[in-house]
């Protein structure tokens, strides 16, 4: 199920990233059906076992959507964090530029190569590999 506040979110934004942000739901909700999903730090998350995994928020420049354990994917599409995290994302400036078939590539190595983000505060910063 979507979490309401995810509806509210999208429909609180300009029509085209709406549009944006509409169909990078219906592509992450039709993978990730049955992982948990919230507002977190103000924008779309999606979880596994309480690790994030993918979400996406609105910039100044489009509509980002970023995999936590992104860095790691080795794609060539996917924008490298900066820091010491191991993050990567895209960035879109209409829905017409949203590859259905590499995003839900990107989807399917969320869940298969993780770093844990969910405990980083208790091992004070120092990321280590899931999966």
């Amino acid at each position: 199920m979507i979490h309401q506040d995810i509806i509210n979110y999208n429909n609180s934004k300009t029509e085209e990233d709406q549009a944006i942000c509409n169909k990078l739901l219906e592509i992450i909700h039709g993978k990730l059906f049955d992982f948990e999903n919230k507002l977190w730090h103000a924008h779309p998350v999606w979880f596994e076992n309480g690790n994030p995994i993918v979400g996406y928020d609105k910039l100044k420049n489009g509509v980002r959507l970023m995999f936590w354990s992104g860095a790691s994917f080795e794609e060539q599409e996917l924008k490298l964090g900066s820091g010491k995290f191991k993050d990567a994302s895209k960035t879109y400036t209409s829905v017409a530029e949203i590859n259905i078939t590499e995003v839900e590539r990107w989807l399917q190595k969320s869940t298969t190569i993780q770093w844990d983000y969910k405990n980083i505060v208790k091992r004070k910063g120092v990321l280590e590999r899931l999966k």
